[in-house]
């Protein structure tokens, strides 16, 4: 299964997608990492992958805050990612790749996929992270604690299937992981992420890879 993952911006450096991808060492999945969209993607490249990770904002990458979307500029924006779940491909949305879009900088074509987006988060403290709902993706999952940011999110799609709930001191309860079905493709969305010590905790990983074969077996690509 080849994975196209996409990390790095302004206030998420590869480093911990990095070093928590080391950590899950998926054999049956081929990761292929970029750090820097704008210059890389195509809707020809992108083609070549069963399934999108999205991991970053919207900015060009750690060291340069400028937006990573720039129209007549980016080869791959908001619409192809559209086109590429429409006609088949599977989407993991993880963490900051929720950032990208909201009322402050509406980003449609992204946010009509994604199903939602990120609004807040307030100062990291310890999340407390629980499976409302058994399905193939929270299979072999425990609930678990680690210290990171718990994002608040606003749904915009009506279709979302809820199975994740994240729950904090200052952050209250909140959906937290979910899925829904996009033309002849897959979406699933964790927020969690932002720490290295979420992307190495276990059930998190298995989060992860779940959620990729997940969105690799609705493939119509």
């Amino acid at each position: 299964m080849k994975v196209l993952l996409i990390c790095d911006d302004i206030w998420h450096p590869a480093d911990v997608i990095e070093r928590g991808l080391a950590a899950m060492n998926p054999e049956e999945m081929e990761f292929d990492l970029v750090k820097t969209a704008k210059d890389i993607l195509s809707p020809a490249f992108v083609s070549r992958y069963d399934v999108l990770v999205n991991c970053a904002g919207n900015s060009i990458n750690a060291a340069n805050s400028h937006p990573w979307f720039e129209e007549g500029v980016t080869e791959f924006g908001p619409e192809a990612f559209r086109e590429y779940v429409l006609n088949g491909g599977g989407m993991v949305v993880i963490h900051s790749g929720l950032t990208i879009g909201g009322p402050r900088a509406p980003v449609p074509a992204y946010t009509d996929v994604a199903g939602a987006y990120f609004v807040s988060h307030p100062p990291r403290e310890m999340t407390h992270v629980r499976v409302t709902r058994e399905n193939e993706i929270t299979r072999g999952v425990e609930d678990f604690s680690e210290r990171d940011e718990h994002y608040q999110i606003v749904m915009t799609a009506e279709d979302v299937q809820p199975f994740l709930q994240t729950s904090s001191e200052h952050g209250g309860v909140t959906v937290s992981g979910y899925t829904r079905l996009f033309g002849k493709g897959r979406v699933a969305a964790l927020t969690p992420g932002h720490t290295l010590a979420v992307w190495e905790n276990p059930n998190f990983q298995k989060l992860v890879k779940n959620s990729i074969r997940w969105c690799a077996l609705g493939s119509g690509k």
